[in-house]
């Protein structure tokens, strides 16, 4: 089985994960509400999408 012949720096390591990392989605505000909630998805506070009811929400 192969082995390196010479120790990779931690540099040279960290530049191939540099893709490796978790990102905030990004939220906009629900133009009824003003809730976040995440792009092109029902709020779930109101439960509207493009200011047509799809989801009838129950108040708690």
């Amino acid at each position: 089985m192969p082995n390196p012949k010479h120790k990779i720096s931690k540099s040279r390591r960290d530049k191939r994960r540099t893709h490796k990392k978790l990102t905030m989605p990004g939220y906009v505000l629900c133009p009824d509400c003003h809730e976040p909630k995440l792009p092109h998805h029902v709020c779930m506070n109101c439960g509207k999408y493009k200011s047509h009811e799809i989801v009838t929400v129950v108040e708690k």
